[in-house]
């Protein structure tokens, strides 16, 4: 037990994704291992040495997903479904009925439904846990080339051990996690694709140790390698390695980039050797592999609180018909012993005693025969349901993008209800919004702006499609693609203009592209599409990067040939804002420099002052058209000031100890004193339909809060652009203060500008439509946008539920500058204190702590690898796609699921109240009204297919409509589709019913006889006759239900009256002779009485419910109601050869001039890499294909409006009201 607990503590249970904290418990680990993993802080191995790795019992290579083996599948499939409370609950119901005290009904009536669900159930889960051994096996059963004994073998993944020397060949995949050792290319370099570990597609590359490189592919110098290596225990951090080697007295330190990840795969490499460090379930890979958030709807939620308020209304009625009991009992069936004995186990007792007895008993035969109103059947109907509609999303041509061959995917199916739910929408930036594909667009060299065409008057004009293109043929570099329209940027480098040649040299040398020849063609292939950008801008005007070694850059400038000596690379991250890098040329030192301009501007030299206020123009004359920009800057170095940095830098790369900040500060030490070279402004396209998809999501009152890491004037430049922002709007507040006091002064001076206008409108009456402005329910006129320092400090305890309320008193929010992890703590705080459901869309891997935080979390595969995508719940190719996940998938899932659930419940109180009201006839004995297979299959095969039917292919308005017209998506805010009201309604008018069932036919029997006089009445034939009205009443009243019918519907309601009929016939027929009621089928058809009473039940119970839809149709109709009789307007009269359609204005589209924003992104670690042999080798960006729509005014529609958008709707739509 003590072990076991160990072992609990320390084994990370989030081994696989499927798993529990047993399955982490790996099978013969023995108490030595429990014991060493319990202890690990750091990890020892020592090469080709198994003797010395075993003595700690590292794990080994085998991988295992699964959940179930062939001996435990049963048992514990069993128990895990018994876990949950409708299945135990049910288990118990069968064990009563096993007491033939207490039942009245056979067990076969809780087994056979109790049978199905397990075994459905259990099937399913085979299935699943079947198709993670087939993965387990087939990766485990790759072969890798071990070394062992002196000699390379082959072997199976699931052989290799901690230790090992494992050979790699190109496209092979990493088979554990590995210290790389040597490889085929020069400086022993490797390049890895990482796409199925982060889900980033650009290659990354790792470098070798020199003193371990020097062994090459030498079989026995590798077999002799006795390293040993000190390092970290097993841990899930991706980007994070601390170790070290100690080999031939001397101690090497190692990091992440000489690691090789399990998941990683070798390209552009013939082959590699690497030391196994981590194996199996401590790779990195499985660290990672944790179990995703559990996330319930709230549909979920609400249906486990009806369920126990039903529970406890079971019981109300089980109690009364025991007091009930007791009181007949005493009172009459203590006289009638005679015929109606008493159970013999009582025994001959006095009057009270025995009837308690008898009444005792009665309270679980009462719950045994009124079970039925938990209905064991509803939750596999909802996954049933679920399932078909995630297949609805995944085959939806209309959300299939066809550049990228991307279908849209439900990754998961138990949230699609939630999708017509959603309240907030927490949305990325850049590739979410807009496409990540970056173009050069304008440029500053010197305070003079190119990219920027003129007129005859001096005034700018637009570029269009008709533009001219400048000619930049003459440079045999040059890429077709390149669009550029401005003649006097490339005179001035004709004409030797040594700014623009300063300000090009400087993009063509400052970065971490790599070159490649690709069929004669030079290709690069950039860590990011902004930087590939400038590369590429800079080839096209004559300053060509060829070629780089780890120490040198060839570039080809105006047609020569330059070399460049590399000296270092200092590199980007998120800290710095810049990269720089320091190369020699004929004897001058020159640091070349570019990142943030707020950045850059604090590390000028004064005599770039007066420049850098002239470029601060410029830049906000770029930020206002919505460009992302960055700046250049140049600085020559001394050969002495050089020698004496490079000494300090030399010692800051060495230090084991707080090596980071070391080098940060060398760092700043010399990009100082710069010179201002210019800046650029890069076009971030949006994504096609980005404004039409906001315009149509805010009009459905869901509110976007955008969250970006660009800066404030790109961020609202681009909300406008995308309609996010609009020209209407009463105020856009900025919060933008850097202290505490500061930031909350904005807010309340925010909060109470909102207020007033509030209380302006408030003073106003809506007559025309009787809507009425509630406090803070719509401020549709207000924007807030506040930067990541502000927000540091709005998400504070102090501020949060101030910035909270303003935020949510906007109709759009933009938080600018943020982290990954603020966008994460935006999200809790609206999820923990607003009742609302929240969706988190992106693309990139920022975002995937947003989209795991919300409710719903969307991926968009972009230009920035999957990984938000592998997180995400709901994934497809473009932003567009959101309206129609949403306003059409998300609405028909929630209506759907609503209505079949009122109707479920509806119709199993209406059969199961039945034997409550025949209680009352049988002296409240537990005798059942009706036949005990019909009580089996009632739920299981009579009423199961319509009412899935109508939760599969049930539709109010369609397609066309859904979007049309937004405001149809408004009821979901609210539950109005479903909740405790509706619910106690359904339950109403399921007891109402019920009623009419049983008196009806009970007052048409109560003197009934046949055509000969013969008394026709018997228990059998009145609960047969009973079931057939409750039959066709339950399906006729479906087919009301059903708004759109289809050929399976039309077969699955009729077919269901038919199979009913049939197989009663087969039921009650001569050759089961044991059963009770063979021929009471013929008895009761043989009778008009029968036909009559099913006739009038059907009249009586479905007439009224047909006439108040008809009335509340006319007097008060929902914007539904009205779009349902437009669309069968338009569909009557589009058969009609008179009708002539009517053709909608579309809104054009034209080049706007507020764009997407840039903000200096990159990645950090590679020019460190660069400058040691490692080079960067990743995709070229895609070539600019579409337009940035302008932007447009948005038009609210109106709860009580149809559609504004066109007039003659709204004619039409009185017309038809008024018929």
């Amino acid at each position: 037990m003590l072990v076991r607990e160990w072992l609990a503590d320390d084994v990370d249970v989030e081994v696989n994704r499927y798993g529990n904290s047993d399955e982490a418990l790996l099978a013969g680990s023995s108490r030595s291992t429990a014991i060493h993993r319990r202890r690990e802080t750091e990890r020892r191995i020592r090469a080709n040495d198994a003797e010395f790795n075993s003595q700690f019992s590292y794990a080994n290579n085998y991988i295992s997903t699964t959940k179930y083996n062939v001996f435990t599948f049963l048992p514990k499939n069993l128990f895990e479904q018994f876990q949950r409370v409708a299945n135990a609950y049910f288990l118990v119901l069968l064990i009563l009925q096993v007491i033939p005290q207490i039942s009245s009904l056979t067990p076969v009536t809780t087994v056979i439904p109790l049978v199905v669900v397990l075994t459905l159930t259990a099937i399913k889960d085979a299935i699943d846990d079947y198709l993670r051994y087939k993965s387990d096996k087939t990766v485990n059963n790759r072969l890798s080339v071990v070394l062992r004994n002196g000699e390379m073998v082959q072997d199976r993944w699931c052989n290799v051990v901690v230790g090992d020397v494992i050979k790699l060949n190109n496209d092979d995949f990493v088979a554990a996690d590995l210290l790389l050792l040597s490889s085929s290319e020069p400086h022993s370099l490797c390049y890895i694709e990482t796409a199925d570990l982060d889900g980033e597609t650009n290659l990354k590359v790792r470098q070798a140790l020199p003193d371990t490189a020097a062994h090459g592919d030498d079989i026995a110098r590798l077999g002799q390698f006795n390293g040993l290596i000190t390092c970290e225990p097993p841990n899930n951090k991706l980007n994070k390695y601390d170790g070290r080697m100690e080999w031939r007295s001397k101690t090497y330190s190692l990091d992440n980039d000489k690691i090789l990840l399990r998941g990683c795969r070798l390209r552009n490499t013939r082959w590699c050797f690497g030391l196994v460090i981590f194996a199996g379930k401590d790779t990195k890979l499985m660290q990672n592999s944790g179990r995703a958030k559990l996330k319930r709807t709230h549909i979920d939620r609400l249906m486990n609180t009806l369920i126990i308020g039903i529970f406890f209304f079971l019981l109300a009625m089980c109690l009364f018909c025991t007091i009930g009991s007791g009181i007949w009992e005493s009172m009459i069936g203590y006289n009638f012993q005679t015929y109606l004995p008493w159970e013999q186990f009582i025994g001959p007792r006095d009057q009270a005693p025995g009837a308690t007895a008898i009444a005792s008993l009665v309270f679980f035969s009462y719950i045994i025969v009124l079970n039925t109103v938990v209905p064991i059947s509803l939750y596999v109907s909802v996954e049933a349901i679920r399932l078909v509609q995630s297949r609805w999303i995944h085959w939806d041509h209309a959300m299939y993008h066809e550049r990228t061959d991307t279908p849209a995917k439900a990754r998961t199916t138990k949230l699609n209800e939630e999708l017509g739910q959603i309240q907030y929408i927490f949305s990325d930036k850049t590739g979410t919004l807009t496409q990540n594909i970056m173009t050069f667009d304008k440029c500053t060299i010197n305070g003079k702006i190119y990219g920027i065409l003129y007129d005859s008057q001096g005034n700018e004009r637009e570029v269009t499609d008709s533009t001219p293109r400048v000619d930049l043929s003459a440079n045999p570099y040059y890429e077709k693609k390149f669009d550029w329209h401005d003649r006097t940027l490339l005179d001035a480098i004709e004409r030797g203009d040594e700014d623009a040649h300063l300000f090009f040299e400087l993009l063509c040398i400052c970065h971490t592209v790599m070159p490649e020849e690709r069929d004669g063609e030079l290709i690069y292939q950039a860590q990011s599409p902004d930087e590939g950008a400038l590369v590429s801008a800079a080839r096209n005007f004559g300053f060509v990067f060829k070629s780089r070694t780890p120490n040198t850059i060839t570039s080809v400038i105006q047609g020569r040939e330059v070399e460049y000596e590399l000296l270092n690379i200092l590199d980007f991250n998120n800290v710095r804002k810049r990269m720089s890098v320091i190369v020699r040329r004929d004897g001058q030192i020159r640091l070349y420099c570019k990142g943030a301009d707020s950045v850059i501007e604090q590390r000028l030299h004064e005599d770039s002052r007066a420049l850098m206020q002239k470029t601060t123009e410029h830049l906000n004359k770029f930020a206002s058209e919505g460009l992302r920009t960055l700046c250049g800057a140049v600085k020559d170095i001394t050969n002495d000031e050089y020698e004496r940095w490079q000494r300090s830098y030399q010692e800051a790369s060495i230090s084991l100890d707080d090596r980071d900040a070391k080098l940060e500060a060398v760092y700043e030490d010399i990009e100082r004193n710069m010179l201002l070279c210019g800046a650029t402004a890069i076009e971030d396209m949006l994504q096609d339909g980005v404004p039409e998809t906001i315009e149509k999501l805010a009009r459905a009152d869901i509110k976007i809060w955008v969250l970006t890491g660009d800066k404030t004037e790109t961020a609202i430049n681009i909300g406008y652009s995308c309609r996010l922002l609009t020209d209407e709007m009463t105020d856009v507040f900025n919060i933008d203060e850097d202290t505490l006091a500061g930031v909350e002064q904005q807010l309340l001076k925010a909060r109470a500008s909102m207020q007033s206008e509030a209380a302006d409108k408030h003073s106003v009456a809506f007559r025309g439509n009787q809507e009425q402005i509630q406090a803070g329910e719509d401020m549709a006129g207000f924007a807030l946008v506040i930067n990541g320092h502000s927000l540091s400090f709005a998400l504070e305890p102090k501020l949060e539920m101030l910035f909270l309320e303003v935020g949510c008193l906007c109709r759009a929010v933009i938080c600018c500058r943020v982290t990954p992890l603020q966008k994460a703590l935006v999200v809790e705080l609206v999820k923990k204190h607003k009742k609302a459901v929240t969706l988190a869309i992106g693309d990139g891997a920022n975002d995937v702590s947003m989209i795991k935080a919300a409710h719903i979390g969307v991926g968009i595969s972009g230009q920035e690898g999957m990984q938000a995508v592998l997180a995400s719940d709901y994934a497809f190719a473009q932003f567009m796609f959101l309206q129609r996940l949403l306003l059409v998938h998300g609405r028909w899932s929630y209506f759907r699921i609503c209505k079949f659930l009122r109707y479920f419940f509806y119709k199993n109180f209406a059969f199961t109240l039945g034997h409550f009201w025949f209680a009352f006839f049988c002296g409240f004995s537990a005798q059942t009204l009706y036949d005990q297979y019909f009580i089996s299959f009632y739920n299981l095969f009579y009423t199961s297919l319509p009412v899935l039917a109508m939760g599969v292919f049930d539709q109010d308005v369609s397609d066309k409509h859904s979007l049309r017209y937004p405001r149809l998506y408004v009821p979901g805010h609210t539950d109005s589709f479903f909740n405790k009201k509706i619910f106690a309604i359904s339950l109403l008018k399921g007891i109402i019913h019920s009623l009419a069932l049983f008196f009806i036919p009970y007052g048409a029997y109560y003197h009934s006889s046949n055509h000969n006089g013969q008394d026709i009445a018997s228990v059998h034939v009145f609960g047969f006759t009973v079931a057939t009205c409750l039959i066709v009443v339950v399906t006729l009243q479906c087919g009301l239900d059903t708004a759109y019918w289809t050929g399976v519907n039309h077969f699955v309601i009729w077919g269901s009256l038919v199979f009913f009929f049939a197989l009663h016939f087969l039921i009650y027929a001569n050759f089961f002779h044991y059963y009770e009621y063979v021929g009471t089928d013929r008895i009761a058809m043989g009778s008009a009485v029968y036909w009559f009473t099913v006739l009038l039940t059907s009249v009586v119970l479905l007439l009224p419910v047909a006439a108040y839809r008809f009335y509340k149709m006319d007097v008060n109709p929902t914007l539904t109601d009205i779009v349902r009789m437009k669309q069968r307007l338009i569909h009557s009269q589009s058969k009609s050869s008179d009708f002539t359609s009517r053709v909608r204005s579309s809104m054009g589209r034209s080049r706007a001039s507020l764009r997407s924003g840039y903000a200096f992104s990159h990645q950090e670690g590679f020019g460190r890499l660069i400058k040691s042999g490692a080079m960067m080798r990743s995709k070229e960006p895609t070539a600019k294909e579409k337009k940035t729509p302008a932007p447009a005014k948005e038009n609210r529609a109106n709860s009580s409006e149809v559609a504004e958008n066109d007039s003659n709707d709204v004619k039409l739509v009185k017309f038809v009201t008024k018929t």
